[in-house]
């Protein structure tokens, strides 16, 4: 722990500098001062946001072996992808057999609404956390099958929950159909999607139930080995 003055120095900051911007950190739980000493020491909040690094990396290790299961059975690119900020990000991917696939990039961001692991995310939150999420999402049109009605949506987020998978059906690009499913944690709660993208000319709809029941079964078995029972969900 470091008291304001040493901070100071080290950072070569003005006084009155270092005493705005430790309160702004300490506001935001990044830093904590001893009511005692009066000296600052890292937050909970470093904590959380390490925390939340660690479990992604492990969730991106031990989903390995159930995206290579669900391109066996698929035959099309699977990825995992989790909620960061307002949009989902690639964790891992697999990719399909096919010369021509879909990009399958970790670290690729994408929009919540408008995709399969966006949806099925948005439809397993609870309710004021989704309701928060969707205020602060803009429903622009990517395709002519792209929802922008709020209303909508809603109404296809609470259709996702009650069959346990969501469909991007050309909703981000045209010619991409994507099928999603959730990932819940040792608490019951959701903690990321996966899903089969690939071209409708191969992502057929007389193909679509033998995708699904591929993709539901990974979720549930990569769910099942992060601890979770079903009786632990919410």
């Amino acid at each position: 722990d470091l008291g304001p003055s040493e901070l100071g120095e080290k950072l070569s900051l003005h006084r009155s500098t270092t005493h705005r911007l430790l309160k702004v950190l300490e506001r935001h739980q990044l830093i904590r001062k001893s009511p005692l000493e009066g000296r600052y020491g890292l937050g909970i909040k470093l904590f959380e946001l390490g925390s939340r690094v660690v479990s992604q990396f492990d969730l991106a290790s031990r989903s390995q072996p159930f995206l290579r299961r669900l391109v066996d059975v698929a035959g099309e690119t699977a990825h995992v992808c989790v909620l960061n900020d307002a949009e989902m990000v690639s964790v891992a991917n697999v990719e399909g057999p096919w010369t021509l696939r879909t990009p399958s990039t970790v670290g690729r961001r994408t929009p919540l609404y408008c995709t399969s692991v966006g949806k099925v995310v948005l439809a397993y939150l609870p309710t004021a956390e989704q309701g928060h999420l969707l205020d602060r999402v803009q429903l622009v049109r990517r395709t002519k099958r792209t929802t922008t009605s709020r209303p909508a949506l809603e109404a296809e987020l609470q259709v996702i929950r009650r069959r346990g998978f969501g469909m991007d059906n050309e909703e981000i690009e045209e010619g991409l159909r994507c099928i999603g499913a959730p990932i819940f944690n040792h608490r019951g709660e959701i903690a990321a999607a996966i899903s089969v993208a690939g071209p409708v000319f191969r992502v057929t709809r007389q193909r679509l139930p033998e995708i699904v029941r591929a993709v539901k079964t990974a979720g549930r078995d990569l769910s099942h080995d992060l601890g979770y029972r079903p009786s632990s969900q919410p």
